[in-house]
């Protein structure tokens, strides 16, 4: 079975240490400091499971090796600058490409992000994206990783749009002050295949095969839906 291919393209110069690469590249230092199991102790707990941590669960990891992952080229530091009635906002500078746009608040005046910001900044993304036919682009914070702020996810058909997709994001702290350095991730980017859904209600069928899967997952102490169910997902 060939490959797809997920193209990026910048018409402006970046240096390769800030190109987009696989997710997997960007394991937050969190994660790869977690032991398996608490105090380091693989054995049952004695309810029939195992003291393992979530370095043993595979949904995190495949969020957080999920895709790949967009980097900020530049230095961007954020102050508190006062404004005429009193009050702060945040103020953004950088230190090239542009970095940072903004969009009026009234494109949102209600979203339960806005977080007190008088405008949302937005990542001004210099790489355009192109997937195959039928495959669109799920855009969304980088997983399990800590950060300033948080984007706005989207979704975007990047098999017909080939232009950059920019980030409008919010801080998580409206009154944060600091360097967000160049290289940070700023969005994650996982390709999507598009299907025509249709919703329904399970019924004994579907409840039968839910017990199997739990009776087959009482069979193991460790790795049970690693070893069981889980299948490879590979981002190059």
């Amino acid at each position: 079975m060939s490959k797809l291919n997920i193209i990026f393209t910048t018409s402006i110069y970046v240096s390769d240490e800030h190109h987009p690469k696989p997710a997997s590249v960007f394991i937050p230092e969190w994660y790869k400091k977690l032991e398996s199991y608490i105090n380091g102790s693989k054995k049952p707990i004695g309810d029939g499971s195992s003291a393992a941590t979530a370095k043993r669960c595979m949904p995190v990891f495949d969020a957080i090796a999920g895709g790949y992952i967009i980097v900020s080229s530049a230095d961007v530091f954020v102050s508190q600058k006062e404004n005429l009635d009193g009050t702060k906002s945040p103020y953004f500078e950088w230190a090239n490409n542009n970095l940072i746009g903004f969009h009026p608040i009234e494109q949102m005046p209600e979203h339960p992000n806005r977080n007190g910001h008088p405008e949302y900044p937005k990542w001004m993304n210099s790489w355009a994206i192109k997937t195959p036919k039928g495959y669109s682009t799920l855009f969304v914070q980088p997983m399990h990783r800590e950060s300033p702020f948080t984007i706005l996810p989207g979704i975007v058909d990047t098999d017909i749009y080939t232009a950059p997709v920019n980030f409008p994001f919010v801080l998580n702290d409206i009154n944060f002050e600091g360097l967000i350095p160049a290289g940070t991730p700023i969005a994650q980017v996982i390709p999507i295949k598009r299907d025509e859904w249709q919703m329904s209600i399970g019924g004994e069928t579907e409840r039968v095969e839910n017990q199997e899967v739990l009776s087959r997952l009482r069979s193991k102490f460790f790795d049970r839906y690693k070893s069981m169910f889980r299948q490879p997902k590979e981002y190059k």
